[in-house]
């Protein structure tokens, strides 16, 4: 940055600009090594948004869980906008599937909730040689007890404001946007 008051030399890119993968080369390319788990998510904005989201980061998968409604489905894609075709997802009638399921895999099963000894996100640094399931709740109620009892650590976003949660579309963007930021994958 300058000092120059102005900048003129921005300009907004057009989409054929932006140079990004079609759905068969996004599928093949290498991924975040990271599986959203949503447990028990009740709004399809939500589920479609976490889709176009973990697209723009490129995890591996998203696993559906319990209520948490499954493409196609129009609520879904007014704001997944596509993804649910680029995203890899498994559904599984309870959450605690989906961890035995992972756990089998090799993955590091991880709440993001507001819990007794949980980690603050920019506290933790994710191993560049590991994989991890990362948990989001149900919009009320947050990550499910009896999943809270097998995972193997629990981060929080810190807040400081008033309210004493982000929206889970926002806390998944904050977290994914994080672990991006802290392991290479390109």
């Amino acid at each position: 940055m300058t000092n120059d008051p102005i900048n003129n030399d921005y300009k907004k890119l057009k989409l054929d600009e932006l140079n990004r993968a079609s759905v068969d080369e996004f599928k093949v390319q290498k991924k975040l090594p990271v599986v959203v788990v949503l447990d028990n998510v009740r709004s399809m904005h939500n589920i479609g948004s976490i889709f176009r989201t973990s697209d723009g980061f490129a995890v591996e998968q998203i696993c559906l869980c319990g209520i948490t409604a499954q493409p196609p489905h129009r609520e879904i894609e007014k704001t997944a906008l596509g993804a649910t075709q680029s995203i890899s997802w498994l559904y599984f009638e309870d959450t605690l599937q989906a961890v035995e399921h992972l756990r089998a895999e090799g993955y590091k099963i991880i709440a993001i909730e507001q819990a007794q000894n949980s980690i603050m996100l920019n506290n933790f640094t994710p191993a560049g040689d590991e994989k991890y399931a990362l948990i989001f709740g149900n919009e009320v109620n947050g990550v499910s007890d009896d999943v809270m009892q097998k995972i193997d650590a629990c981060i929080e976003i810190p807040q400081f404001g008033t309210k004493h949660s982000f929206n889970i579309v926002v806390s998944a963007g904050i977290v994914l946007w994080d672990f991006f930021s802290k392991i290479t994958i390109l």
